[in-house]
């Protein structure tokens, strides 16, 4: 297989590694390796259809991950999805705030409930967003029931995809080392 490097369209996160391969007949495949986008082509290509194909792959690449971002990016965001499952589930209790938080590695989330404000792990962040709520559903659960109770237990339960967001998230936990 020849290497070659690229220039780097737009698009591109680092440099861009081209691959040729003599075994390669029509496929083109493009992924992110060690801060570099390589594209694997067939040898045969001209460098007009490497360029082009260089280009049309990091295009499609920055696509799907554009895809798979989060759309709660911001605190505000966030906010807003909390009063919104909390209008569905749990009589419409509000927080004083919500953020996210980068200093929770062994909590998803917690609750202040004498000042209101719940934080969320930034760690949830690339989790499903039923996840993400199932996380907030709990935390404005403490709103109305500060201890993890029947009664606090009754309310979370009110969130349809509750049982299944945490198995996820005790998957999540098992998968960690240590």
């Amino acid at each position: 297989m020849q290497s070659t490097s690229s220039s780097r369209p737009a698009g591109a996160q680092g440099p861009v590694e081209v691959r040729r391969s003599a075994r390669r007949r029509r496929t083109v495949t493009a992924y992110r390796q060690d801060g570099r986008t390589v594209v694997l082509i067939p040898a045969s290509f001209s460098r007009s259809e490497e360029r082009t194909w260089v280009d049309r792959m990091v295009a499609k690449l920055e696509t799907r991950e554009r895809r798979g971002r989060r759309t709660l990016g911001s605190d505000e965001e966030l906010m807003v999805r909390a009063r919104t499952l909390s209008e569905a589930y749990l009589d419409g209790v509000l927080p004083a705030s919500v953020r996210w938080v980068d200093n929770q590695n062994r909590r998803w989330g917690s609750c202040t409930p004498a000042d209101r404000t719940i934080r969320l792990s930034s760690r949830l962040r690339t989790m499903p967003d039923y996840v993400v709520d199932y996380v907030l559903v709990h935390e404005l659960a403490h709103l109305l029931q500060p201890a993890h109770d029947a009664a606090f237990w009754a309310l979370v339960e009110r969130y349809p995809r509750a049982e299944r967001a945490l198995g996820y998230l005790e998957g999540v936990e098992a998968a960690q080392p240590g």
